[in-house]
C-alpha cells in the first residue's frame, strides 16, 4: 500500500516542512509518516529505499510501508516519547545513503486506443498532441516502480513525460476495466481491478499482474523497470 492512501485516522503534522528537510506527520497513536523533501523523483526515492533498510531493523517496529517518496513506519506500541522517534527518524534519513534496486524488467504488451481508451481524446484536447503522438511518447519512455499500493499488485511508475501529464477526474470513472493504462498527474499505470477509477485511460493491457495464488502474487516490485509494449493501435 502507499503510506499516505486507505487510512482513516487523522494526521497530524509534528515537524513542519522546511527547505531541504524531511517531514514527519503521525497517523493516530503508533504510526509516523515520514516524507522525503523536494521533486517526487528517483533521487529522493532511493534515499527512502535505503531508509526502508534502516528502519526495517529497529526491534520495535511493527511493520514498515514504503510509498512515492515517503515512508510509513507502524510501531509495535504507541511510544510514550512521540519527539524522540521523530528525532530517529530524521537522524536516519540524514544518514540514508542513496541506494537502488536491483529490479527486473517487465514488458507490458498494451493495446492503445480503441473502446478502452475513453480518455484519450481529452488528454490530446489537454496535451495539443494527436492521439499518435501521444502514444508514442507514452511507449517510448522507460518506468521504474517506485512503489506498490492502492489495489494488490498496483505499481506507481515514475517516468512519464510531463507533455502528456493529465490530471485525475474530478468525478470518478465509475467502472474502469481491470487492464487499462490510465494516466493519472504525473504517472502511469495499469488498472488492477474493475470500478471506480479517477485516472484517465489510454489503452488496456491484457498481461495478468497479480495472482493471489502466486508465491510473488504481485508481477511488479519496487526496483523493477517497465516498458509499455504496443501490441495493436487502434486510432
Amino acid at each position: 500500500m502507499i503510506a499516505t492512501m486507505n487510512s482513516h485516522a487523522p494526521l497530524r503534522e509534528i515537524l513542519p516542512a522546511a527547505h531541504g528537510r524531511a517531514r514527519v506527520s503521525s497517523i493516530g497513536a503508533r504510526s509516523f509518516l515520514l516524507e522525503a523533501p523536494g521533486e517526487f523523483d528517483l533521487a529522493a526515492q532511493r534515499r527512502i529505499w535505503a531508509l526502508s533498510q534502516a528502519v526495517r531493523g529497529w526491534p520495535d517496529i511493527a511493520e514498515i510501508v514504503p510509498g512515492m517518496t515517503n515512508l510509513l513506519t507502524i510501531f509495535q506500541e504507541a511510544p510514550q516519547d512521540p519527539d524522540a522517534v521523530v528525532a530517529r527518524l530524521l537522524e536516519a534519513w540524514d544518514n540514508a545513503r542513496s541506494i537502488d534496486l536491483d529490479g527486473k524488467t517487465i514488458e507490458i504488451p498494451v493495446h492503445y486506443g480503441g473502446e478502452h481508451a475513453v480518455d484519450l481524446p481529452a488528454l490530446c484536447d489537454l496535451a495539443r498532441l494527436s492521439d499518435r503522438e501521444i502514444v508514442r511518447i507514452h511507449h517510448e519512455a522507460t518506468y521504474r516502480v517506485f512503489a506498490l499500493g492502492s489495489a494488490p499488485g498496483f505499481g506507481y511508475l515514475h517516468g512519464l513525460d510531463p507533455r502528456i501529464y493529465m490530471p485525475r477526474k474530478t468525478v470518478p470513472s465509475l467502472k474502469m476495466a481491470k487492464g487499462c493504462v490510465t494516466i493519472g498527474g504525473m504517472q502511469t499505470g495499469v488498472a488492477m481491478l474493475t470500478g471506480p477509477n479517477g485516472w484517465n485511460s489510454i489503452g488496456f493491457a491484457e498481461l495478468q499482474m497479480f495472482d493471489p495464488t502466486s508465491r510473488a502474487p504481485a508481477m511488479m516490485a519496487p526496483g523493477d523497470t517497465v516498458r509499455f509494449v504496443p501490441a495493436r493501435i487502434e486510432l
